[in-house]
């Protein structure tokens, strides 16, 4: 008898957190084209990706950058990496144009630095990360969501147990 309560608690909790993904989290691509990450240091590695699911790109892609080769991804892979020019400049924002089934579009790449002209030295703890990009009003109304379906949960569950027994 407790179970139909326990799972409808489970599948409440987990659709408000699905609610609770911010808009900045879904894919910047119509076609599905990936770029990650999208902030990288001179020298760094990019991996280039591509959706293949309905709506996405079936043949091959062929990426180009002034920072990197151009790069193709065949007919039936999901990727390919390309390595960011050692000169590419510190601060700089470039266009990756994905080109695919006469289809195109540009995705951004930052290239990381440009505070100084010092080299890197160390890891850079901080950025990014399972919070980026979040606010207070944000998590507050995951919160929110999250104990008002808890709560209603509950007190179907604590209701219909109550008219069971009479």
């Amino acid at each position: 008898m407790r179970a139909i309560p326990a799972a409808s608690v489970a599948l409440l909790g987990v659709a408000a957190l699905s609610a609770c993904v911010p808009a900045g989290a879904a894919p910047g691509s119509t076609y599905g084209f990936t770029l990650s990450p999208a902030t990288v240091a001179p020298g760094g590695e990019v991996t280039l990706g591509v959706g293949r699911a309905a709506g996405g790109c079936k043949g091959r892609v062929t990426v180009s950058s002034p920072v990197f080769d151009t790069v193709t991804i065949p007919r039936h892979e999901y990727s390919a990496t390309a390595r960011v020019d050692r000169d590419a400049r510190r601060g700089a924002v470039y266009e990756v144009k994905f080109a695919c089934d006469g289809r195109s579009e540009t995705l951004n790449l930052t290239i990381a630095g440009g505070h100084s002209g010092h080299p890197d030295k160390g890891v850079h703890a901080g950025e990014g990360g399972s919070v980026a990009g979040l606010d207070v009003k944000e998590i507050g109304l995951g919160a929110l969501l999250i104990a008002g379906s808890v709560g209603a949960a509950y007190h179907l569950s604590r209701r219909r147990s109550g008219e069971d027994a009479a």
